[in-house]
């Protein structure tokens, strides 16, 4: 398929749930536990366990609607902000914050978390606790100078963003100007933790492919660095995931703080 006919993720209607449930769900025909669930699960939780990034807001900025990445960072901050660039994606988020009927269950990617923490009798108050740690769950514009215009957020102590610069960047212009506008959000001294995809150019949903932005570790750490950004730890995992829905080669996990 000709890469001209892509989706973009931002401007095309996306299908959150379908995204959730074809790449972060726990059915038997989901081959990417291991990549888009542990992964993650495992990096952030043996990130925030160090104990140098708490603090009272954590902003999030991340692909769809997903949640399984805050059950680690609920433990550390206060309050979570979600920002989400569409209405599908909150309200998909919304449904499982809210415990509404037809939400989607998080319930293994809780059991995930819990199990590496070694506190596996503790999984309900885990869910609890991450669901009222969310805040507020607010819809952004990634080009207007304030993103979240007309709310203007309080600077944070902690960004995670997941998957998101994959795939509303075309260009390597546009990943260190969204840096920027990151770096922008951040107390001085704060933190900024990325989770990406290595070499990939498309995810698949339903019959569409989507657009992903192609770079690898060595492009993060330089537009990190040059955006002010020391970096403290860098993880890469190869792909183990067989599937044709999606081309990546590896993943990407990257925590860093912003200078004073």
């Amino acid at each position: 398929m000709d890469s001209s006919t892509y989706k973009l993720y931002h401007k095309d209607c996306f299908d959150s749930r379908e995204h959730l449930d074809v790449y972060f769900s726990d059915k038997d025909e989901m081959v990417f536990g291991e990549d888009s669930l542990l992964f993650p699960i495992e990096n952030l939780r043996n990130t925030f366990a160090l104990g140098h990034i708490k603090g009272d807001i954590l902003i999030d900025l991340s692909t769809g609607s997903l949640a399984h990445h805050l059950y680690a960072a609920c433990e550390f901050f206060k309050n979570i902000i979600v920002l989400k660039v569409s209405d599908r994606c909150i309200m998909e988020l919304k449904r499982w914050v809210d415990t509404r009927t037809g939400a989607f269950d998080w319930s293994h990617a809780a059991k995930l978390h819990v199990d590496t923490e070694g506190n596996s009798d503790e999984l309900q108050e885990k869910n609890e606790k991450v669901k009222s740690a969310i805040q507020h769950v607010v819809k952004c514009d990634l080009e207007k100078e304030n993103m979240t215009d007309p709310i203007v957020l309080p600077p944070a102590d902690c960004i995670i963003s997941a998957w998101l610069l994959d795939v509303v960047c075309k260009e390597q212009e546009d990943y260190i100007r969204y840096l920027r506008k990151f770096s922008g959000l951040l107390k001085p001294g704060g933190h900024l933790v990325l989770i990406g995809l290595e070499n990939a150019t498309f995810f698949t949903i339903k019959k569409d492919r989507v657009h992903i932005f192609k770079y690898d570790e060595k492009f993060v750490r330089k537009a990190l660095e040059g955006e002010g950004f020391v970096i403290d730890c860098c993880k890469v995992k190869e792909r183990t995931a067989v599937s044709d829905l999606t081309d990546y080669k590896g993943l990407v996990f990257i925590a860093a703080h912003k200078e004073q």
